[in-house]
């Protein structure tokens, strides 16, 4: 290790973070921030970054410098890191057919938070969404941005959720810009677009390419309702059957944990009656985010990358966007930064040989 003192570019204070909660995608995106040769200076008050720390930078191309005690021996202590040479990475994404349940490679999908209010307040949110939230609004304008850099450089398909986004008072125009682009799936409740302007607006799509996609927890009210709200599930259903008698593709599904799975009913039997396709048809577990208690554990070694925007802000993966330790930029463009981030980190992880990265499917 190198004992030349170099001023540093930047600097972040990491606490009590160790690699594995958040640290690397933290120092990652900070070293993304400045040049090959410039030097962050990473304060730490956990042991475990001093052996984790080296092998990250090894890995990643860059130069471990020095590491300061400030503590005898005890901590804090300040590591000193050189960026170095961004590594070479292949296979384009447009090379790639999907399947089932498999990962999406990185690149090749997106989401975008429209916005976090919702008439609903479920149980297990991951997006601690509600009628009280900040609605945290992405405008028009950077959705389109977004879509627009994500299908030049590859991009297959967008997904837009809050929150509810036929809230959103300009759901109609940002669905129909970002759709010019690419293929966009809505996740929705299916209940506040009945009539007015919101009807007006989902009219209105392209029913080519625009997919909606309606949360149904259950065969029959209870789980549901239990989950969402008295009444949500009557709501749902007819909101279901609307958009089919409109023409759109829809996709359905529930969520709940393992051990509510007899309370969901016959649920692929409901289904079937609303004329819902089988590959149409979802469940996903409840992860332990937002509004949840309990649920799977997201970070970045147990998810695969899902790049997710919002009006303040990019992330690993759509359901960790309450999870500052899942942030990834501070600003949602531009894409390519995001992308540049996430890759980084990714390739440390496959050269490290980490294995387990479960996919979490929210479609």
């Amino acid at each position: 290790m190198s004992s030349t003192q170099t001023t540093p570019a930047a600097e972040f204070d990491g606490g009590d973070m160790d690699c594995g909660s958040g640290l690397l995608l933290a120092i990652t995106t900070r070293m993304r921030g400045i040049d090959e040769g410039q030097v962050l200076l990473l304060h730490t008050s956990e042991p475990s970054v001093l052996a984790d720390l080296p092998a990250w930078a090894h890995l990643a191309g860059h130069e471990l410098l020095q590491v300061a005690d400030h503590g005898d021996g005890a901590g804090p202590w300040d590591l000193s890191v050189r960026r170095g040479r961004p590594r070479q990475r292949s296979e384009p994404v447009d090379t790639v057919e999907y399947s089932a349940g498999a990962p999406a490679p990185l690149g090749t999908r997106l989401w975008l938070y429209s916005n976090f209010h919702c008439n609903l307040a479920c149980t297990y949110c991951c997006a601690s969404s509600s009628p009280r939230a900040d609605p945290r609004l992405m405008s028009v304008a950077v959705a389109a941005a977004a879509a627009a850099e994500f299908a030049a450089q590859g991009g297959r398909e967008l997904l837009v959720t809050g929150g509810e986004p036929f809230l959103h008072p300009q759901i109609g125009d940002l669905l129909a810009v970002t759709s010019a682009y690419v293929p966009v799936t809505v996740l929705t409740n299916a209940m506040v677009f009945e009539r007015g302007r919101r009807r007006a607006a989902l009219e209105s799509l392209d029913r080519d390419t625009v997919t909606l996609q309606v949360s149904l927890d259950s065969a029959s009210p209870g789980l549901h309702d239990r989950q969402r709200g008295a009444g949500s599930h009557t709501k749902a259903v007819a909101g279901i059957r609307l958009v089919r008698q409109l023409g759109f593709r829809v996709r359905v599904a529930a969520t709940y944990a393992a051990h509510e799975a007899a309370d969901a009913g016959n649920l692929d039997q409901t289904l079937a009656e609303l004329g819902i396709d089988p590959d149409d048809r979802l469940i996903r577990p409840v992860a332990k985010e937002g509004h949840a208690d309990s649920g799977v554990v997201v970070s970045i070694d147990t998810v695969e990358p899902e790049p997710t925007l919002t009006a303040d802000g990019a992330w690993w993966h759509p359901v960790a966007v309450t999870n500052p330790q899942l942030k990834v930029a501070d600003a949602p463009l531009p894409l390519s930064h995001v992308l540049d981030v996430m890759r980084d980190v990714v390739a440390v992880q496959e050269q490290a040989g980490a294995q387990g990265r479960a996919v979490f499917r929210c479609t």
